[in-house]
């Protein structure tokens, strides 16, 4: 079974021109089809499962957990929407395929509504690079705009949170998505996505402290400063190598969601501790940047990290990643679209949807990488 690889979404060099993209989508289980949706680019990712065999060799690849890392079987709940058309606007962080792929559970949750005779038109916008002045005045510009939700992957809780709040008392209706919610006391309505970054972060650093006897050198490259989701996964790494006496933090650096960034941080993080044990990946991007510096460098330090880049699973299937956490982005975004319908309708959590949808992260490791490469990208090489 092949599943596509994610999309890059188109971009316009006005930041306003929309485009109309058709892509072709084999679902698990199920034919093929067309998805018809509407992109605007800009100018300028509790876990669902413990950590098994995370000991050297006591790791076996388990098909079923692997298959139930992502899932693409969905299907619309029974809610009746109150209307024919909606009209939403999503921001994110940065340009970037973990949301491209959210942006694929968004595009058969709209085809699975137009059967159902609704309309939904959305702009799906951010920046080349992540940036809260980008995201703020992004946020702005929807306000002013006929939407009948705005949805946004927080860059900043603490700088974008007040933002969201002004937009509410506007009257407008907003959620958050992805894998960065708004701060606590935020008057946001809900949150669909990944409500376990911390944990996230504490068990990809166990399996690391495991493969390292609880003895050794570590780095940790967080992305974004301030990005919630990056925040968290790197307090829950601090904390759990804090457990741990023998264990030590060299180095905490952030990529800003760059690879090239990521690499650059990591060679400098190797020239300077040649003798580093491992390195704590915290987004999709730094995995990448890191691994091409360990293998460049010939290190032996061991990484851990973040999702389901095509490049990281490689490296993990070849053993210079020693295992990711992959966050299911395309049950991230068919749920966001079927709850920004409820939402539009006047809505609040309860009943119809809750005030966070948790969204599963999986750990998975070398004997898993082919299975997952073939899952997602119909790569069998």
């Amino acid at each position: 079974m092949r599943l596509p690889h994610p999309h890059k979404p188109m971009k316009s060099r006005t930041g306003k021109k929309i485009f109309l993209i058709i892509l072709l989508v084999a679902l698990a289980l199920a034919g093929c089809y067309l998805v018809f949706t509407r992109f605007t680019g800009s100018e300028a990712g509790s876990s669902g499962a413990d950590i098994p065999g995370i000991a050297e060799g006591t790791h076996e690849s388990d098909e079923t957990h692997v298959l139930h890392a992502v899932n693409f079987d969905h299907e619309l709940d029974d809610y009746v929407p109150a209307k024919k058309n909606y009209n939403f606007y999503f921001t994110y962080k940065t340009v970037h395929s973990w949301w491209d792929a959210v942006a694929l559970g968004m595009e058969e949750a709209q085809r699975q509504y137009l059967k159902k005779g609704i309309t939904i038109t959305y702009e799906y916008m951010a920046p080349d690079t992540a940036s809260v002045f980008d995201q703020t005045e992004k946020l702005i510009h929807a306000a002013e705009g006929n939407y009948d939700v705005i949805g946004v992957d927080v860059a900043d809780e603490e700088l974008i949170s007040p933002v969201i709040d002004k937009i509410v008392d506007s009257g407008q209706k907003v959620m958050t998505f992805s894998s960065s919610d708004a701060a606590e006391g935020c008057k946001r309505t809900a949150y669909v996505g990944n409500t376990h970054n911390y944990e996230d972060g504490a068990e990809l650093t166990e399996a690391l402290c495991e493969k390292l006897e609880y003895r050794g050198k570590v780095a940790i490259l967080v992305g974004t400063k301030g990005a919630p989701c990056h925040e968290d996964r790197a307090r829950g790494a601090k904390d759990t190598l804090a457990k741990y006496k023998d264990m030590e933090i060299v180095s905490v650096e952030y990529d800003m969601d760059s690879v090239d960034k990521a690499y650059e941080l990591t060679m400098n993080i190797l020239r300077y501790n040649p003798d580093i044990d491992g390195l704590i990946c915290c987004n999709m991007s730094n995995p990448v940047g890191a691994a091409r510096a360990v293998k460049e460098k010939k290190s032996d330090a061991v990484i851990v990290g973040m999702d389901h880049d095509r490049e990281a699973l490689h490296y993990l299937r070849d053993g210079v990643i020693y295992c990711l956490g992959v966050q299911d982005c395309y049950s991230i975004g068919f749920d966001t679209l079927q709850v920004a319908v409820k939402i539009a309708d006047g809505n609040v959590p309860g009943e119809l949807f809750p005030e966070k949808t948790d969204e599963i992260t999986t750990i998975i490791f070398q004997d898993d990488a082919s299975l997952m490469l073939e899952l997602l990208y119909g790569d069998v090489s």
